[in-house]
């Protein structure tokens, strides 16, 4: 099979299309052709070196941790998956390829009326914000902010805090992704110095949790606006949430989860913009794109052909 991989640590240069021997489903597993694997920032992490403990970065490694697709082969024991199914799921990593492996319980049915590029970029980025928001009891009433709104991360983050009931979600951004912020209900702010003021004139009530997604600045100026830190979570700055007492991240990806961002995308509550498609030959691309820092949206990889066309 066709495959993303990187035979050494570095740029986005070292991801290259290549030729790997294709996997097989084994018991309590699946393998999917994969019609589109979202880009994260943690397949960049693992493009550079980095990989949580308990995995192991064995050369060659295939990136991606997203995917959607068509079950092609079912493994012992596993049930209500069989071939010709149109899934989506997630893993930790090889989801830049023709196929993917995963565990069965990781997998679900799409959405008939779901788009591949959709489908493929909406598990990871989905349960993230779910888990962060859940987690700050975000509800009905509350003045939320989150900070690099306009990322995929944000984007979920934001829709789900107005699906849960939340009276103003406060997004912060460059001036170029406000129209964007407005687009999907939130209020937009600029990031950088005076950031805590500005949310103050926005928000004269105060603010009642926040979601950082861009690093230990934002984390300091969401402990500045909001009263209790329990309500404040990071995605990105672990040693400063350490340091400032915000409570660290909990695990918490699960089908379920999955399947309940997945019933409020049917009620029209989630949309995912697609920034840019590149076909799987252009992995490096993408990764390039993930971190100019600008655009909003989700960036995907489409098999050898891209679903929409990418940027030069």
């Amino acid at each position: 099979m066709k495959a993303a991989a990187l035979y050494s640590f570095g740029g986005p240069e070292v991801l290259t299309l290549t030729d790997l021997d294709e996997p097989h489903a084994g018991p309590g597993q699946v393998r999917v052709r994969v019609k589109a694997a979202g880009v994260q920032h943690f397949d960049a992490g693992i493009r550079q070196g980095w990989a949580p403990p308990s995995v192991d970065l064995g050369i060659p490694v295939v990136p991606g941790n997203e995917f959607a697709g068509v079950v092609d082969q079912v493994g012992e024991g596993v049930t209500g998956l069989p071939e010709g199914s149109e899934v989506l799921g997630y893993t930790t990593l090889g989801s830049y390829a023709e196929y993917v492996v995963a565990p069965a319980d990781q997998i679900v049915h799409k959405p008939a009326g779901m788009p591949w590029d959709i489908a493929g970029g909406f598990s990871a980025n989905g349960q993230g914000a779910h888990l962060c928001l859940r987690e700050m009891k975000v509800g009905p009433g509350d003045t939320v902010l989150i900070h690099a709104a306009a990322g995929a991360l944000g984007t979920f983050a934001v829709q789900l805090a107005l699906a849960w009931g939340a009276d103003t979600v406060i997004g912060t951004a460059s001036e170029a992704n406000h129209d964007y912020l407005r687009s999907i209900g939130a209020v937009p702010v600029t990031y950088g110095e005076g950031l805590v003021e500005r949310v103050r004139a926005l928000a004269p009530d105060g603010v009642d949790a926040a979601m950082d997604n861009a690093g230990p600045e934002a984390l300091r100026a969401s402990v500045e606006l909001v009263k209790d830190k329990n309500r404040i979570r990071t995605m990105i700055s672990d040693e400063a949430a350490e340091e400032l007492g915000v409570p660290a991240l909990g695990p918490g990806r699960s089908v379920e989860r999955l399947l309940e961002l997945i019933e409020i995308y049917e009620q029209g509550k989630i949309r995912l913009h697609i920034r840019n498609a590149y076909p799987l030959d252009r992995a490096a691309d993408a990764h390039r794109d993930l971190e100019s820092g600008h655009g909003h949206g989700k960036l995907v990889l489409t098999g050898l052909t891209a679903l929409r066309p990418a940027r030069p």
